[in-house]
């Protein structure tokens, strides 16, 4: 008797008509997620990643170099070819910060649409901090009452103040969730979260770097961005309360934040599984801070925690992270390796009615 032998079968492709695509061109890196929803989350199917430096330059002569824009229209290419092979209907191809600010971001829009065939969408500010803020949605506490979220990018900083000690406990997740409506509460009978005060600080991790370059000495560059950083947020409406730690979270979402988790865990290699959601204390950041000072510039460049792609825009974030938890210390600093690319997706998929309704 001869047992006949069975192939497994090969997976079945997703559903074209159940994918969605986001992508997130920022002043450093350029960021697509290809997914389909999966109960009240999704599922990733494909991804692109790459850092493009388009702000490279901008701060000294207000324009997209013309390199930068061809290191940027190449990574667009590979995104296109992603949303070809799995024939994605559904997407928002969105940019920020720097096209934002550019002079010529007008001409580069439409060098994109002649050569990668991508329409892109320069986005306002409070759109971009909507965006981070519903990102981070799994990651908000039930016993959270005051919620700060902050997402440090390459030109700029988004804060988002929002008050929850109105909503159920077990709503509160899924109250961050229907912000991707906007931050004014609209007609619904569902508890909402109370948007306090939101800002974007038009510096991040590659702008403050730039306004600081000709300061030679590491330590006194470092004081003076998170000094001027802080400076920056005199006209956010929380700046001047004192916030009890009890029932306080701060969510972080970026690069500066992964990495200093990363490095708080002495990770060699980066785990998204252990850093993603991982809460850590204002001390425990400031320490990672300290032994980032005292490797200097050639102990980062060498430091495997860190990574190449990192190491010459760790300390400018460093900083940045630094004057926010000065402000408003916290035992509970909740990591997001997610941003802007997740939270379009979960604003287009809300918005079809095809996530459910569900723990987060």
């Amino acid at each position: 008797m001869f047992l006949e032998t069975v192939e497994p079968r090969a997976p079945k492709p997703p559903d074209p008509s159940q994918l969605y695509a986001a992508l997130d061109l920022g002043t450093n890196s350029c960021r697509m997620l290809i997914a389909q929803p999966k109960g009240s989350q999704f599922h990733v199917v494909d991804s692109f990643s790459k850092s493009v430096q388009l702000g490279a330059g901008l701060e000294a002569s207000g324009c997209l170099s013309r390199a930068s824009m061809g290191r940027t229209v190449q990574a667009l290419r590979v995104c296109r070819k992603k949303l070809q092979k799995h024939n994605v209907q559904r997407m928002r191809l969105i940019a920020t910060e720097a096209c934002r600010r550019a002079q010529n971001s007008r001409d580069f829009i439409r060098m994109v649409k002649r050569e990668a065939g991508l329409s892109l969408e320069i986005i306002k500010p409070e759109e971009e901090a909507r965006l981070a803020v519903i990102s981070c949605a799994p990651l908000v506490s039930t016993r959270t009452e005051q919620l700060l979220v902050v997402d440090i990018g390459g030109g700029s900083t988004e804060l988002v103040w929002i008050d929850l000690s109105n909503v159920p406990r077990i709503d509160r997740p899924r109250a961050i969730m229907r912000l991707h409506a906007g931050f004014k509460p609209t007609q619904s009978p569902f508890p909402h979260a109370h948007v306090v005060d939101w800002i974007s600080v038009p510096l991040g991790v590659a702008t403050l770097k730039d306004q600081f370059s000709d300061v030679k000495d590491d330590s006194a560059r470092f004081a003076l961005m998170s000094c001027f950083f802080e400076e920056n947020l005199a006209a956010f409406a929380p700046y001047d309360k004192i916030q009890a730690r009890k029932g306080f979270q701060i969510i972080g979402t970026s690069g500066t934040v992964t990495t200093v988790a990363a490095s708080h865990l002495g990770l060699r290699r980066y785990d998204r599984n252990k850093v993603d959601g991982l809460r850590m204390s204002s001390d425990q950041i400031d320490a990672v801070i300290r032994d980032y000072l005292s490797l200097g510039e050639k102990g980062r460049q060498r430091d495997p925690r860190i990574g190449r792609d990192r190491q010459s825009l760790i300390m400018s974030g460093s900083a940045i992270l630094q004057a926010l938890l000065r402000v408003w210390p916290t035992d509970h600093l909740s990591v997001a390796d997610r941003g802007l690319r997740e939270g379009l997706l979960y604003a287009q998929m809300s918005a079809d009615g095809v996530l459910e309704d569900g723990p987060y």
